[in-house]
């Protein structure tokens, strides 16, 4: 198989079933008491996709036009920053002592309003940098029946599978979401492969940008989290969620619905910077959980010994 032929084939097959097995995936560990939580937790939640859905486009926005970025490289960031979470920020939260449950139930939701989202804000995005009369044109519709596909569908046989076959569902989705990492990882080094001409070019032209993308909108995640009083594993939640994106996802739309390498660029690059950081975050929020539960420990053995 020649090279033009494996580009192709994992453009339009590969990409598409893995970035749908990872959705169902998120499925997996979803039942339908999670969207009730929106309810139950209105102000973490709602802290959570303001962050997500409202603030994180506009600092995206803010910086695309600011920074010195190509067009190609600006509609990245926007390709980026409008896409949900995905079981990447799941697991990091997992890894942090963070609240899963809060995790997950932001991103199944995000992942939901964002089909809607999408089409709509990219569609601007693409006449503000690339121009008016641009060869690129995102038909509106078809990128909406195209992330119902690759979204909605998979996340809902997910849960299905949750419901009627609960056992197969929590065996499972351990692995999914390491596979969701290993596929992104893969992801990144096919697209430096194919792009090799140009990878030094477009990390220096990206990545200050996603760099200060990825450390403000986690800063404000925590900071807003921490201001509206939310525990420290609610905190950890939406500082991973924020900073976390469903890289597959974007990378999908700019080789697939815009078919343009050079637009995928950033969010490639920027999924290095997001692992690098979530793993010091890591560290940072376990090491906090774990002072916080010795300090209970001594508090409950000290109010044990007054007894």
């Amino acid at each position: 198989m020649e090279g033009l032929e494996i580009v192709t084939l994992v453009n339009s097959v590969i990409i598409p079933i893995c970035l749908f097995l990872i959705m169902m995936g998120m499925g997996l560990t979803l039942v339908a008491n999670d969207f009730k939580r929106v309810l139950k937790y209105p102000k973490a939640v709602g802290i959570g996709l303001t962050n997500q859905l409202l603030l994180l486009p506009i600092i995206g926005f803010a910086l695309a036009n600011i920074m010195p970025l190509e067009p190609e490289y600006a509609v990245g960031v926007m390709l980026l920053v409008l896409c949900p979470g995905g079981t990447t920020s799941n697991l990091f939260t997992y890894l942090a002592k963070g609240d899963v449950a809060l995790s997950v139930t932001m991103t199944a939701i995000a992942s939901v309003i964002t089909v809607f989202s999408i089409p709509v804000v990219l569609s601007f995005s693409l006449i503000h940098f690339m121009g008016a009369g641009s060869e690129f044109q995102l038909p509106v519709l078809k990128t909406v029946l195209t992330l119902v596909v690759l979204t909605i569908v998979p996340i809902s046989i997910g849960m299905l599978i949750k419901r009627f076959a609960p056992r197969v569902a929590d065996n499972s989705q351990v692995y999914v979401s390491r596979f969701g990492v290993i596929f992104l990882t893969f992801l990144v080094v096919f697209l430096s492969y194919v792009q090799r001409d140009i990878i030094v070019e477009a990390f220096i032209a990206t990545g200050p940008v996603s760099l200060l993308l990825n450390v403000s909108t986690m800063a404000l995640g925590y900071y807003t989290s921490k201001w509206f009083g939310l525990n420290l594993a609610q905190r950890t939640s939406v500082t991973l969620e924020v900073g976390l994106q469903n890289s597959t996802l974007s990378i999908f739309m700019a080789l697939t619905l815009l078919a343009n390498y050079k637009m995928s660029m950033t969010p490639a690059i920027y999924t290095l910077i997001m692992f690098l950081t979530a793993g010091i975050l890591v560290r940072v929020f376990s090491s906090r959980y774990n002072k916080v539960k010795r300090t209970e420990v001594e508090r409950s053995v000290l109010a044990a010994r007054r007894l």
